[in-house]
């Protein structure tokens, strides 16, 4: 117990020292407007008359959130929007910034949430940073009756965990986003086992209700024109999506993109949906030239090694097929077939399209099946982000194969998350690839290689890969391979105008943001105001004519040329 007790307090020591080390990660608007204080206030109150916009930042500690929309809510003022802030004054029992990796006790969560630990250094900072820009900022707390907050606490310990998941508040699914919040808390695709889910589940669900509550009544009072935020699912952000569509306020999602100083923007509803729902018509139709087949293509191979992109999983991967089959055992003579898994807590949303109804229940069933075609190699590659992500999962899915295939079918080979072996040469030495929430079918594709799609993956329904609909639709899939012959030439042309629509023009490039080390990846980085209006950075005057005008968040490297400012400035 004693044992347990100073290794609990030995993590929450840190996770203070970690946080108030952050304080200095914001954005020092006050620093940039020292200089042009008189400008920008003339500017902010010329707003009160322009478009009114929600920045829903809500959780202030999550710093690339506050960052970046903090850069939105200036550039937006610039243009003439009212904005204004939403942020969380230590009001939710649970939300997005809390991470079981901060509670080796989950006991003091299930007591306090994150009342006591995350909240003290979470709030304060991000007010003081939209403060300085002048914005006003509105708290959970104000806009909460107490009746409201009885209702919460009924509806959250009383209803049965089962009906959690299904839980629905005026049509709002807010147990769905609850739970979604839950399984990132835990870092689990599921909760079976976890000796505390229960009591956090319900903390979740409390939060889920009273975001709902909270963004009614503000955006009842207010009348907003558009309300943007980050990701669009979990707690609170999912839930303040379903309160805006409700009111029919519109949204505006975001999440960094892969490439460096690039960020993918929706509208309406998480990209996590939207882009798989994304009308053929907004690529179809574009001019394709040698020279943009010549960049994706340089593009995609560096992305072998990162090389362009602020998000990557291996230094230095392994791509000798000779030395990758020597590790794995594997015979890339005989008929290999690729298999790519992803997070298994990650997003936990329903998708109607999914064959399956969790990765794992397609893992092991998958694996089942190859077991009964010894003809054929099963190559298993799991997702490096298991270990190497902001949030390693504590449901590895190597453990999940075991507890059923305590000794594996000798047709299958599992690449584990820590292997260094490149998940691009294995899988081009496979005659096919089947995935289920992977990005990296944009790139298989592009390829040449024949994807099968599982579960919820952004290149469904582009007219490329083999899409399943149901079970019974995948396992006939599977029943065709090994296939004669790669994609043929259509396909793959189709293929790459895709990709190059996927990572070139839904990638928007800012120039007003710069890669950096440490927490949060990336910077504000400025030379004066000036680099805040209209015409000085590409990328910016699409997104903020997205969130203003309702325009396509489609960037066009073509008619803009490089786009944006270059690195030339100061971080702030």
């Amino acid at each position: 117990m004693l044992r347990t007790l100073l290794k609990n307090s030995r993590a929450l020591k840190r996770m203070r020292r970690w946080y108030r080390a952050r304080v200095g990660g914001y954005p020092d608007w006050g620093a940039l407007l020292s200089g042009d204080r008189a400008r920008f206030q003339s500017r902010l109150q010329s707003t009160k008359t322009g478009p009114k916009i929600l920045i829903a930042t809500s959780v202030g500690g999550h710093l690339p959130g506050a960052t970046l929309e903090s850069l939105l809510a200036a550039a937006l003022t610039i243009r003439g929007a009212e904005a204004h802030v939403l942020l969380c004054d230590s009001f939710l029992p649970a939300c997005l910034e809390s991470l079981i990796s901060w509670y080796p006790d989950p006991r003091r969560f299930v007591q306090y949430g994150p009342s006591k630990d995350l909240c003290k250094d979470c709030f304060s900072p991000a007010d003081a940073m939209y403060r300085s820009l002048g914005l006003p900022v509105h708290r959970y707390s104000e806009f909460v009756t107490a009746d409201e907050l009885q209702e919460a606490e009924r509806i959250s310990s009383g209803l049965p965990i089962s009906e959690m998941d299904r839980y629905r508040l005026d049509e709002i699914a807010v147990g769905e986003h609850a739970m979604a919040g839950a399984l990132r808390f835990f870092a689990r695709g599921n909760l079976d086992g976890e000796p505390f889910a229960e009591p956090i589940v319900r903390r979740y669900l409390n939060a889920a209700l009273l975001t709902t509550f909270a963004v009614s009544r503000l955006m009842k009072k207010f009348r907003f024109d558009c309300a943007v935020f980050h990701h669009g699912i979990y707690v609170p952000q999912g839930l303040i999506g379903e309160v805006a569509r409700r009111e029919k306020v519109r949204v505006v999602n975001w999440n960094p993109a892969y490439r460096k100083k690039c960020f993918i923007f929706s509208h309406q509803d998480t990209y996590h949906h939207t882009l798989m729902n994304e009308p053929a018509a907004s690529w179809e139709k574009m001019a394709w030239t040698p020279e943009k087949e010549a960049e994706l293509m340089e593009y995609l191979k560096s992305r072998w090694q990162g090389t362009k992109d602020w998000i990557w999983f291996h230094e230095k991967p392994e791509e000798d097929p000779a030395a990758i089959a020597k590790e794995l055992g594997v015979d890339f003579l005989r008929p290999c077939i690729g298999m790519l898994t992803n997070v298994f807590w990650d997003a936990q949303l329903h998708y109607p399209a999914n064959a399956f109804p969790d990765m794992r229940d397609w893992v092991v069933r998958t694996i089942a099946y190859f077991s009964k075609r010894p003809e054929l190699q099963l190559l298993v590659r799991v997702h490096p982000a298991e270990i190497r992500g902001t949030v390693p999962s504590r449901q590895p899915i190597v453990g999940e194969i075991r507890k059923v295939f305590p000794v594996l079918p000798k047709n299958i080979f599992l690449i584990p998350p820590e292997s260094r072996v490149s998940t691009y040469a294995a899988m081009a030495k496979c005659n096919s690839v089947i995935i289920y929430g992977t990005k990296t079918g944009v790139e298989l594709t592009s390829m040449g290689i024949p994807t099968i799609v599982a579960g919820e993956a952004w290149i469904r329904n582009k007219g490329i890969t083999m899409d399943a609909a149901s079970a019974e639709e995948y396992f006939k899939l599977l029943d065709r391979l090994p296939l004669d012959q790669p994609l043929d030439r259509a396909v793959i042309a189709r293929a790459r105008k895709y990709a190059y629509h996927f990572f070139f023009r839904r990638m928007i490039p800012i120039g007003s943001v710069a890669p950096a080390k440490g927490w949060p990846p990336y910077k504000v980085h400025l030379s004066g105001l000036d680099d805040l209006n209209p015409g000085r950075d590409a990328g910016l005057d699409l997104i903020c004519e997205g969130i203003l005008k309702g325009a396509d968040f489609i960037y066009e490297p073509d008619r803009i040329g490089a786009g944006g400012r270059g690195d030339e400035g100061r971080r702030l």
